[in-house]
């Protein structure tokens, strides 16, 4: 797996990815999350052997929040 600090480059090479049950229909807007690591790596769903963004847990916990809020703009 190459990485540098705040990404994966083939995020195949990980384990424990999900999609939001929230994430339904053929949109095709959806992101993946995978569990087990000690970051929370976020992934297109369409790009599997794409790269992979890290988040501290703090930092994804922040985000959610935002989503939530509706703070985060389209």
């Amino acid at each position: 797996m190459v990485s540098s600090e705040h990404t994966v480059c083939d995020s195949s090479t990980l384990t424990g990815w999900y999609k939001s049950s929230y994430s339904g229909g053929d949109q095709g807007d959806c992101l993946e999350v995978a569990r087990g690591h000690d970051t929370v790596p976020v992934r297109d769903s369409k790009a599997i052997p794409g790269p992979a963004l890290l988040f501290s847990a703090d930092g994804w916990a922040s985000f959610i929040d935002a989503v939530k809020a509706d703070r985060v703009g389209a």
